[in-house]
């Protein structure tokens, strides 16, 4: 069974920049579909960004595009997510999450890390 770890979070300034890393144990994560998603306090949990197994493959949600980058090292087994300009509405806990290809849901989660951005 694969375990994620997330780390990486932290506050910064509006404008600032900060690396998310998601970290697979007991099974090599190259096999699976990763995404990060984040959850700000009273709301729901929302899509961030998504990359297929080989890495060439990527997908973000509107409100990150152009400033954020996801990236995978299947050699280290993790997953990054690299952000740039950040803005205080992207403050949230931010979780890495992982499907087979095929499956209809990630249901492999990550405990989140907390990305503070202040004005």
């Amino acid at each position: 069974q694969v375990q994620l770890v997330e780390s990486g979070g932290g506050s910064v300034q509006a404008g600032g920049s900060l690396r998310l890393s998601c970290a697979a144990s007991g099974r090599t994560l190259s096999t699976y579909v990763v995404a990060w998603f984040r959850q700000s306090p009273g709301k729901e949990r929302e899509f961030v960004a998504v990359v297929r197994r080989s890495g060439g493959s990527t997908g973000y949600a509107d409100s990150v595009r152009g400033r954020f980058t996801i990236s995978r090292d299947n050699a280290e087994n993790t997953v990054f997510l690299q952000m740039n300009s950040l803005k205080p509405e992207d403050t949230a806990v931010y979780y890495c999450g992982a499907r087979t290809v095929g499956a209809a849901e990630y249901d492999l989660w990550g405990q989140g890390t907390q990305v503070t951005v202040s004005s």
